[in-house]
Order: C-alpha cells, then sequence, then structure tokens
C-alpha cells in the first residue's frame, strides 16, 4: 500500500503538498485509496490506474449526483493519465459499522437510504449505457462461467440463458433511473453533521429499473439483512413512490440475477485473482437468491436451478469444490 511515485507531485499541484499519505483499505478492484491528512483538513486518494481502472465515470457521476443535491465527493483534482484523484473525505463512519454497533439506529438509517433512492428515481437518468438484457445476460453468466466449473458442475448454459430472456424482457421495461450499481451499507457514509448519507463507489452506474438499487441494499451480499427489514423496506418505497405489484416482480428478478453475478464475481476473485475471503460470503448470496427464486415469476431460472445445480452444491465455492472432488 505504498502510494503511486507520482502522488507527492500531483498533491503538490492542488495544494495538498503538506500532507501525510495514509493508506485505507482497498475494494475488489484494482483501484486503491489514501487518505491525506494535512493541518486541519483531508481528502482522499484516489488511485485507479490505467489500463486496468479508469477514474472518469466516476468522475462524471460523482458531478452528477452533486448538481442534483446528492452528496457524492467533490472532485478536487484529477490526473487522467495517471489514474489520480483527489476526493472529498466523508469520513470513517459507514452505515455497515454504525448500524452493527448501534442495532436501534439501523431502521432509521435503511429508512434514510431508501429516501435517497425515492429521490433519485425523481430524477431523469443520467446520460449513461443501458442496463439491457445483454448486459444482465452477461452478468448472469459469471455464474456459469466460474461458479460451477469450482464446484464441478457441467451446466446447460443454453437453458440458462434461455431461463434469463423468459422473465428479463418483460421486467426491464419502463421507466429508467441512474443505477448506482453498488449501493450498499458499506458505500453509505455518515457525513459528520449531516443528515444526508454521503454515497460511494457508482463509477459503474448504468441506466436501469429503479428496483435494482434497492435489491443492492435490501439484499446486501456483505452483510444479513433480515426479511422483515426487507419486507418493510420494500413497503416503505412502494408506499410513496406508489410502485405496483410489478415492481415487486422486478425486484426479486433482478434480485436473482444480481445475486448470480455476485456468487459468480466471488468466485473468480477466489479463482483468478487469489483473493480467498470472497467464498465465504457466497453462502448469505444464495440465501438471497433461493429466496428471490420462490417469487412466480422466476419460473424458468429457478427450473434452471433445480435442474442444474442441486442444494448440496450452493454454497462456499471453495467448500463444495473441495467435497465434490473428494467424492469423485
Amino acid at each position: 500500500m505504498n502510494p503511486p511515485a507520482r502522488a507527492p507531485h500531483f498533491l503538490n499541484e492542488l495544494g495538498w503538498g503538506d500532507g501525510e499519505i495514509l493508506p485505507l483499505a482497498g475494494d475488489a478492484s484494482f483501484r486503491r485509496y489514501f487518505r491525506v491528512q494535512a493541518p486541519g483538513r483531508s481528502a482522499i486518494l484516489m488511485d485507479a490506474p490505467p489500463p486496468h481502472e479508469d477514474p472518469r465515470p466516476f468522475i462524471s457521476i460523482a458531478r452528477w449526483l452533486t448538481g442534483r443535491g446528492f452528496a457524492a465527493p467533490t472532485i478536487y483534482g484529477e490526473d487522467l493519465d495517471t489514474g489520480l484523484v483527489l476526493i472529498e473525505d466523508f469520513g470513517d463512519a459507514r452505515l455497515r459499522e454504525t448500524v452493527d454497533a448501534a442495532p436501534e439506529s439501523e431502521l432509521r438509517l435503511y429508512e434514510a437510504a431508501i429516501d435517497v433512492l425515492i429521490r433519485l428515481r425523481g430524477h431523469e437518468a443520467a446520460d449513461l449505457d443501458p442496463y439491457d438484457v445483454d448486459t444482465c445476460q452477461r452478468e448472469a453468466a459469471l455464474l456459469t462461467d466460474w461458479y460451477c466449473p469450482a464446484v464441478g458442475v457441467d451446466a446447460d448454459v443454453d437453458g440458462y440463458r434461455a431461463a434469463w430472456d423468459a422473465v428479463l424482457a418483460p421486467t426491464l421495461e419502463g421507466q429508467r433511473v441512474t443505477v448506482l450499481r453498488d449501493y450498499h451499507a458499506e458505500n453509505l457514509m455518515l457525513i459528520e453533521g449531516s443528515e444526508t448519507l454521503g454515497l460511494l463507489d457508482f463509477q459503474d452506474a448504468l441506466a436501469g429499473h429503479p428496483a435494482y438499487d434497492l435489491v443492492s441494499l435490501l439484499q446486501d451480499a456483505r452483510r444479513d439483512v433480515h426479511p422483515d427489514l426487507e419486507a418493510a423496506m420494500l413497503d416503505r418505497y412502494r408506499r410513496i413512490t406508489g410502485a405496483d405489484e410489478g415492481f415487486v416482480d422486478a425486484y426479486h428478478v433482478l434480485g436473482a440475477q444480481r445475486n448470480a453475478k455476485i456468487i459468480g464475481i466471488f468466485t473468480r476473485l477466489w479463482k483468478r485473482d487469489g483473493k480467498p475471503r470472497y467464498p465465504g460470503l457466497c453462502p448469505r448470496v444464495w440465501g438471497y437468491l433461493e429466496r428471490d427464486l420462490q417469487h412466480p415469476a422466476l419460473g424458468p431460472v429457478k427450473a434452471w436451478f433445480d435442474a442444474n445445480i442441486p442444494a448440496h452444491l450452493r454454497g462456499d465455492p471453495m467448500l463444495v469444490g473441495s467435497m465434490a472432488a473428494g467424492q469423485a
């Protein structure tokens, strides 16, 4: 976690040359983050090195959000050639740790997170690529590309795609909003002195269905969300927006799609990128996925899962794969 060689020069050009560069925890990408601690102020240095990363989408969406009154980080400066970006520091108080330490705050903070999505629904989508059937199919295919081989499943890939086609096409019709795509408790910040939740990790935003970010929040891959809380927040969203039963269908279809994608991504992070902590998150995601598959709108997809991935092969791919290999 040494800062990039150009960082001191970059910071000096922006008037932050007196700041100490301290490493922060990274994420599942090639991006790295550092806190720049200067007398009486601090900022966050994002290192998004090309060709693996491109900070321009983050910068563009941050400015779109702040221009509409949402609390995305202010951009203090950028060097697109090296992928360095200096942004506003929202501090360390994430929604996840706050709720875990003070469970009595959970309902209030999740209501606030729901209300951000309701406000977002009120704006025309940013000029972004569409979150369409082809994109959803590519993402869902991560499960058959990575999870299935890891646990020894010879999956019916053509049937998988056909099942998703059957449920996605009707789901994705209608209103499009700016979908942040990673809207969950570890990317929502409690900004000191503000009632607004700070937004992070939105560089992959697309124009898509408003139910997607709701699923990201309420079927959180990294934190257990009780079904009662999920139901209450879905009800709050529908009550305020007037969303009909078709929205509930879309919620579960996109929940299943997102959770299948995440299981594939977490397996890939282990198998390809050497990050063995991610498979252990898969059982939680399987739990969400199996709940979504019970919804009537998911009939074709549920039938595929029942035929291709039996219950004993659903879980932590590292453990399931080793057990399947031992029985072979």
